[in-house]
């Protein structure tokens, strides 16, 4: 007969997954604030309400779960990009993957501020298998959006500059959310007003390669 004490094998899983992603979600603020150098993984441990022990159980080092949590961004930065997959339609594709991506940046501007320091200092830290898997995911969507040119569905443009142009519009109010604040009368943005945004970057865009 089981011992009622003893967690099953599911409850053991759960706990796991609450922990880690405790952790990442406390690495990710001490990160974008301090750096990876600045961070401490007693500081982490410390914001996630755990004993450092387990930080180091599930993360051998700093250095694995910063790579992990580089991978949980990335990763959701490619779910984003789903849209390229299921249709081929270019206006519908880039409204729902320019919305998407300006979503993600109001509700995770840290993972997003992350990132980018990772890239501005040149990737130091960034592991090799998400450096291959952000080269291979690209490769993907200039494709598509080579499909389109090459089809006379967008006017000619670098695949690469559309992405590029994305990126700095929709990231922007993530990584310079300190900006955005100040020059909005030092009042984070409201609901009609991320609205808004999302409206004005899509249309700017869209207005600039559709035929």
């Amino acid at each position: 007969m089981p011992n009622p004490k003893t967690p099953s094998k599911a409850r053991k899983s759960d706990i796991r997954e609450a922990n880690t992603r405790q952790i990442i979600a406390a690495a990710e603020a001490l990160f974008a604030e301090k750096g990876f150098n600045g961070t401490s993984t007693q500081e982490i441990a410390d914001k996630a309400g755990l004993p450092k022990a387990n930080v180091h159980y599930y993360f051998k080092t700093k250095q694995d779960l910063y790579a992990v949590l580089l991978k949980d961004i990335l990763d959701a930065w490619m779910q984003d990009a789903r849209f390229f997959q299921i249709s081929d339609e270019p206006e519908e594709v880039l409204r729902q993957y320019i919305q998407a991506k300006m979503e993600h940046s109001f509700s995770r501007p840290k993972g997003s501020k992350v990132w980018a320091m990772e890239i501005i200092q040149g990737g130091p830290i960034l592991g090799k298998e998400i450096k291959k898997a952000l080269v291979t995911w690209d490769e993907t969507v200039t494709q598509k959006i080579q499909s389109w040119i090459d089809r006379g569905k967008i006017y000619p443009v670098q695949p690469q500059s559309l992405l590029n142009m994305i990126w700095s519009s929709t990231q922007y109010y993530a990584d310079y959310d300190y900006q955005v604040k100040a020059l909005n009368g030092n009042k984070q943005l409201s609901a009609a007003q991320k609205k808004q945004a999302v409206e004005d970057v899509t249309r700017l865009i869209l207005n600039g390669i559709l035929k």
